[in-house]
């Protein structure tokens, strides 16, 4: 649309506003900020390319057909399509399609390798992860630090190659915050004798990218389409035809790369040599996502115009949300953001910076805040960005100031990219929040953004005196105030649905929990992995009894299912080893919780059809193993008894426990928010506590479990049974996640009792809810019931 160029920033941004009401769709009540890792498609895009593929017969291009000669010709129009979008002469330029970006920085690493003294790779810090892996190919690998390592090196004529063929690649744009590297570098470095290799994925989601000055640009540039179209999935390799060469050693040949194969008493190939893109696409083509582009490139025309005009858009929104993370500060003036900005980086300056705003957050104390933190209210609120290491490793290490046995030390504790593990260690982040804007990002999505961190993480009032800062020691509880246990729930199946004990039932506490908590779950058929109802909240509707006069759990669903084969399924409470699969063919352990167990799956079809049919994912019913200790509670939960406790499949700790007061003082803040109260199931607790019926409402004792150091059942009767009641040692607070949000009678989401939570119950950067627990001492097990005195 030419009229786009002629509006103001304000004009445009509404014109995107209005647009994305029918293009845009699944952005109804969503806030998108993580354009980097890929842009979103349009209804347009999808409905164009629907209709093309349903008037048109496309066939495979390695044939003659009618059908397949029209696939041959539309690849090649959309090849030449893509050459201009970028200003590339394709007298000049050749287009490789590949999967992604990472895929054309394999393939040119594959054939460097085949040199015979192989090739000499220099890479800059910014460099994303799939640029730091062409290094283990190479003889000999540096690392530059800073930009002016990299004018001294090119100062100094490139040395260090030792005569070898040489490689220079970095970004146009870091993945990580966005800063924007000096383009001049390739033709620079070509100058020194030395081939070039321009990372353009994360650049070009936003801005454009002019291959138009042959001596300026890089011998190859690589780019991911989905991070500009949203669709289809595809990548790019963009190729000067004078630095071919350094590609032509490469040994491995795939269909439609020869015109010519003898297998037979000699061997013997003759490769394409037409054109270099057929030497280098193996196999048939993915022919629908190229012919995808076709519609793709019309339609983000006529959409947003050109890149150009993207390009100052989203800088206009990152300017903004900058300026307004860098303003923002607690009660007692102390900034909420660490933003981590390369100093010759400015917002607003197109030259130097990209739409993406890279920081963490630190707390009225100057503590740092969880990322963890920030990614369950963002999942509340509907809120998507991006944690963690985002994939670029020196980027993370330069700017957190990570040293190399940091990173290796944190590692070894159980750090891993996308885990679930604190990433807050001795004190320092080890991953940081990322904010990016593209083309269909509005002021609408910034000011969400804003609005979203200064709710939740911005100190502006005096903070409540409460229990939760209070160290956990022993708690003398006045015999009017006294606990007694008020239910006693059991969760057989990991994440489905608790089953309640009955009262005046004595229940045996093991090392590992209450007997029969957690000692099935459901496992993915392809991963093995455990499934959480935090990504799956279906699994509340799966409601799981013991029967032990039939020996059996049974499992019944809340809601009817359509492809279920029956209405209900059990298994022996027993481990009858004849009811799994046998070990010999079970060759992938589950992994819970970052543990792996070697679980026994079950054989009946009838199981897993049910629970798939059930959970709508391929899955199967697991028991965790008799007499194993592969399990134990988690290493920050060890302070109170500095105890090993065993577990079978509970995330953290053998037992959870909750007060009935804790969740009332909870529920009245959720009302005086104008939410409705949230019930106690809803945490998921093996034990609630309550005081006396006679305590008035309003003189209980909420959160009174912060401070406890332990917890001693006694029964109300005279004559006390051996073995009944017993100690627990209080291993620590419950750490709480968005998986309370989950409504564990209807499974469907909200946000309370979360947000509350996160507004009056967090410490440390975490939201607290509770206490786990562990049999004191060498207990090997006791019985408790509902009604024992606490």
């Amino acid at each position: 649309m030419d009229n786009l160029s002629n509006m103001d920033a304000t004009q445009y941004d509404a014109y995107i506003e209005h647009t994305r009401q029918t293009e845009y769709p699944m952005l109804k009540d969503a806030t998108y900020l993580d354009h980097a890792g890929t842009t979103l498609y349009s209804k347009s895009l999808l409905e164009a390319f629907s209709a093309d593929m349903m008037a048109n017969l496309y066939g495979n291009p390695h044939s003659a057909s009618q059908a397949s000669q029209r696939s041959t010709q539309q690849v090649q129009d959309v090849r030449l399509q893509l050459l201009r979008f970028f200003d590339a002469d394709p007298d000049d330029f050749d287009l490789i399609f590949v999967a992604n970006a990472t895929a054309g920085i394999k393939l040119v690493a594959d054939a460097l390798r085949e040199h015979d003294s192989g090739f000499w790779y220099g890479y800059h810090r910014d460099a994303h992860t799939s640029l730091v892996g062409m290094r283990e190919l190479a003889r000999e690998h540096r690392c530059f630090v800073e930009d002016r390592e990299v004018e001294e090196w090119i100062e100094r004529g490139g040395q260090d190659t030792h005569n070898r063929l040489g490689l220079f690649a970095y970004p146009a744009q870091s993945n990580m915050n966005g800063r924007r590297l000096p383009l001049d570098w390739c033709e620079r470095v070509r100058s020194k004798g030395m081939l070039t290799l321009l990372d353009a994925a994360a650049l070009l989601s936003t801005s454009p990218l002019s291959l138009a000055n042959l001596d300026m640009a890089p011998d190859f540039t690589v780019l991911s389409l989905y991070k500009i179209f949203g669709f289809p999935d595809l990548g790019a390799l963009i190729v000067r035809k004078d630095a071919a060469w350094a590609l032509q050693k490469r040994k491995y040949f795939g269909g439609g790369t020869v015109d010519m194969v003898v297998s037979l008493k000699e061997q013997w190939h003759a490769v394409k040599s037409a054109h270099i893109h057929e030497q280098f696409e193996d196999g048939t083509l993915p022919i629908h996502s190229i012919i995808a582009l076709k519609s793709a490139l019309s339609v983000h025309h006529n959409l947003f115009g050109t890149l150009e005009r993207i390009s100052e858009h989203t800088s206009f929104l990152a300017e903004r949300l900058y300026s307004s993370l860098q303003s923002l500060r607690h009660r007692n003036d102390e900034p909420v953001c660490q933003i981590y900005k390369d100093s010759a980086s400015t917002y607003g300056n197109r030259t130097t910076q990209g739409p993406v705003v890279a920081f963490n957050l630190r707390n009225s104390k100057g503590q740092w805040v969880s990322n963890l933190e920030v990614e369950k209210l963002a999942h509340v609120r509907n809120i998507n960005i991006r944690t963690g290491g985002l994939c670029n490793p020196g980027g993370i290490q330069s700017a957190l100031n990570l040293s190399p046995w940091q990173m290796k030390e944190n590692f070894s504790s159980g750090q891993r990219c996308g885990s679930e593990n604190d990433d807050v260690v001795n004190g320092q982040p080890t991953g940081m929040i990322r904010a990016s804007m593209g083309a269909m990002s509005t002021l609408k999505d910034v000011d969400s953004f804003i609005s979203f961190i200064f709710e939740f993480f911005v100190d502006a009032t005096a903070p409540p005196i409460d229990a939760i800062d209070s160290p956990i020691l022993s708690a003398e509880i006045p015999a009017s105030e006294q606990l007694h246990i008020e239910s006693l729930t059991v969760y057989p199946i990991k994440s489905c649905a608790g089953w309640q004990i009955p009262q005046n039932t004595f229940w045996e506490v093991r090392p590992q929990g209450l007997a029969w908590d957690r000692e099935w779950c459901i496992i993915h058929s392809g991963t093995s992995a455990a499934l959480s109802q935090k990504k799956h909240p279906r699994m509340a509707l799966l409601r799981p009894s013991l029967d032990f006069a039939a020996g059996l759990l049974r499992i019944t669903c809340a809601v009817w299912l359509k492809d279920a084969p029956c209405t209900e399924i059990s298994v022996p409470l027993s481990a009858d080893p004849r009811c799994f699969i046998p070990e010999s063919k079970t060759s992938t352990p589950t992994n819970v919780c970052g543990d792996s167990v070697a679980a026994r799956i079950y054989a009946d079809p009838t199981i897993s059809a049910f629970l798939t049919a059930a959970l709508d994912v391929p899955c199967q019913l697991a028991r965790f193993p008799t007499n194993s200790t592969l399990r134990h509670m988690k290493p920050h939960l060890r302070g109170a008894g500095d105890q090993d406790m065993p577990l079978h499949f509970s995330n953290e700790s053998p037992v959870l426990c909750i007060s009935r007061m804790s969740v009332n003082a909870l529920n009245r803040d959720i009302k005086a928010r104008g939410g409705i109260a949230t019930p106690a199931s809803t945490f998921r607790a093996n034990i609630v506590v309550a005081q006396h019926p006679s305590i008035l409402p309003g003189t209980e004792m909420p959160y009174v479990e912060d401070t406890w150091a332990y917890l001693s059942i006694s029964k109300k009767e005279k004559a006390i049974e051996p073995n009944k009641g017993g100690k627990f040692e209080v291993l620590g607070k419950c750490r709480r996640c968005h998986m309370l949000c989950i409504d564990q009678r209807t499974a469907e989401k909200r946000q309370e009792p979360f947000v509350t939570l996160a507004k009056t119950r967090r410490s440390e950067g975490k939201v607290w809810f509770g206490v786990h627990l562990a049999l004191s001492g060498k207990q090997s097990k006791t019985w408790v019931k509902v009604g024992d005195e606490i």
